[in-house]
């Protein structure tokens, strides 16, 4: 187990700690990992955050490979959950057991899940119906697991990071949307460029297969979130975030006409929170102590295209998430 450090104790990490032990991180991941450096990037982000990732992407994009380069760079306990339309909640979080002790006298006992690791890989989570994708539902937020009203808590660092095709209907079944808000990033896996595919054909057509070293652990990891928590943000900037997630609802004042058109639904106070803290993680990314509003327009697209519940007639007419939300990073204002 992965040694805790509370939130009330000071982070003992520097900026220049901060972005060397990122720095190793990614350098450690590349060895695995060819191109797809700003997907990279934010899953790291998502990791130092203490969130959860979902990756979206067709086969082969290498969307696995990336969790499990990642949990072999960092020194935790890494569980992978293979999402089928037949796994059922107790497959994720575990079961009463009835053994038999010493004495023979026979009781229930608890036997962990899958779940019960630092870095949890839920792959193809669409997979499985709505009652199994939902086991995830308190871990993801409250960092606990319970069962026959027993309540087991989670080592800590916890993180999910889940995959899935954007393709295929068939044996597939559409998030909920409480689950879907839980993400701290979606993020969508791009087709590698010309030179990144011949490279990836020469790395995997030979006999030498490549790990990633491990660089840091879960320590580690929490000191760099507490200290991205401590990064100032000026008030006018935290304005232009509460703006810009106010926009995204239809009913309210801020909406633009594109917004009424095509949102149904806008995005949780969670959006606000998740775009702030990804902008404080890029500022000391690129050494910084201050968060600007190129930070929060990096973060805004991985943060809220998920969140973001269009109609129909954005659905029959082809308009997306990331189309309304380029649409209101042009349309708000930084300045109210």
């Amino acid at each position: 187990m992965v040694a805790q450090r509370t939130a009330e104790l000071p982070p003992q990490m520097s900026v220049a700690e901060f972005r060397t032990v990122l720095a190793r991180i990614e350098e450690a991941v590349s060895q695995v990992m060819v191109g797809q450096h700003r997907v990279v990037r934010d899953v790291l982000i998502c990791v130092i955050s203490g969130g959860h990732a979902l990756l979206e992407g067709v086969p082969g994009l290498g969307k696995t490979m990336l969790v499990r380069t990642l949990a072999d760079a960092l020194d935790l306990e890494f569980s992978r959950i293979q999402f089928t339309p037949d796994l059922m909640p107790a497959d994720i979080t575990g079961t009463n057991i009835l053994a038999e002790d010493a004495t023979g006298q026979r009781q229930f006992v608890f036997q962990p899940g899958p779940v019960f690791a630092n870095l949890i890989l839920a792959d193809e989570i669409n997979r499985a119906t709505p009652k199994t994708q939902s086991a995830l539902l308190e871990a993801m937020q409250e960092k606990t697991v319970t069962v026959a009203n027993m309540v087991h808590t989670l080592a800590q660092p916890f993180f999910v990071l889940a995959t899935q095709n954007p393709l295929e209907m068939e044996g597939t079944y559409p998030l909920p949307e409480a689950q879907l808000d839980r993400f701290f990033f979606k993020l969508v896996v791009p087709y590698p460029s010309a030179d990144d595919l011949s490279e990836i054909v020469r790395r995997t057509t030979t006999r030498t297969t490549l790990t990633a070293t491990k660089v840091a652990d879960g320590m580690m990891i929490q000191d760099m979130g507490l200290l991205a928590r401590q990064v100032p943000i000026a008030s006018h900037v935290t304005d232009y975030v509460v703006r810009l997630v106010l926009a995204t609802h239809p009913e309210g004042e801020l909406a633009t006409p594109m917004v009424r058109q095509y949102v149904r639904y806008g995005v949780s106070p969670r959006g606000a929170q998740a775009i702030v803290l990804g902008a404080k993680i890029r500022a000391l990314l690129e050494g910084r102590l201050n968060v600007s509003f190129d930070d929060v327009r990096s973060v805004t697209l991985p943060a809220l295209r998920h969140r973001l519940i269009l109609n129909f007639e954005a659905d029959a007419g082809g308009t997306t998430p990331d189309d309304v939300l380029q649409h209101l990073l042009v349309d708000v204002p930084e300045a109210g």
